[in-house]
This record gives structure tokens, sequence and C-alpha cells, in this order.
């Protein structure tokens, strides 16, 4: 049993470093290629036009991608702090129902309510009540997703 795990574990780990030794190949390789394109377009446009407008055509072709990288980096900045903080409001909310509910005076409210009522009188509303609200939650959620404007 605990050998099978062993094994299991070095050969996703081999496999693991194979890829991530690959995915390092790969970026180096792209790095070179795009450091042969760009010395090739700057010596391009060096014999065509001179010095200078070489420079400052490479400068603009890296301010352009810096700019783009820039905003790409912002949108994704602000999505991400958007999910972060939709995330927190669906935990302030369960997290309040879960205390409601883990509170020792609300349980023994509601077992006395049980114990006055009667347990099969209350079942069957409970259930009903219960039927209605999953519903209701289940469309709402089905309504938010199909909204693009949230």
């Amino acid at each position: 049993m605990f050998q099978k795990f062993m094994n299991d574990f070095r050969e996703s780990t081999g496999s693991a470093l194979r890829l991530t030794s690959l995915a390092v190949a790969v970026a180096v390789s792209l790095f070179i290629t795009t450091g042969f394109l760009c010395a090739a377009a700057f010596v391009f446009v060096l014999q065509k036009y001179g010095l200078l407008q070489a420079c400052f055509a490479g400068a603009g072709v890296f301010f352009v991608a810096t700019l783009l990288a820039a905003m790409s980096y912002s949108v994704r900045k602000r999505q991400i702090s958007e999910l972060v903080k939709k995330r927190q409001a669906e935990m302030a909310k369960s997290s309040t129902m879960q205390s409601a509910l883990s509170d020792p005076m609300v349980l023994a409210a509601g077992l006395q309510i049980v114990q006055i009522i009667g347990v099969k009188r209350i079942i069957i509303p409970a259930v009903v009540v219960g039927g209605i609200a999953l519903g209701l939650m289940a469309t709402r959620r089905a309504a938010a997703e199909e909204d693009p404007a949230d």
C-alpha cells in the first residue's frame, strides 16, 4: 500500500519535473527568437531609414507592448478584486446564517416551539416553506447567471 503510494508520487513528481523543464525550454527559446526578430527589425529599419528612426521604432514597439500589458494587468486586477468582494459578501451572508443557527438561544427557542406545537403539525409546513425557499433561491441564482450586466 505504502509502496504503491510512493511509486505514484515518484511518477507524478517525475512527470511534473519533465513538463516544467519543457516549459522552461520553450520560454527560453521564445525569448531568443524574440530577440533575433527584434534585432532583424532594428537592422532593417536602420538600413532603410537610419539610426535615430530605428531606435524610435524599436522604442515605439516596446512602448505599445508595455501599454497593452499594463492595461491587461489593470483589467485582470480589477476582475480579481471584484471576485474577492463577491466571495467575501457570500461568506458574510453564510456566516451570519450559520452564527444565527448555532446560537444556543435560537436553538432552545426552536425546540420549545416544536414541543408546544408538536412534531407532527410542524413537519409538513416546514417542508413546504423549505421547498418554496429552495425554489426561490434556485430561480434567483439562475437569473443572476443569465444576466450579463453582473
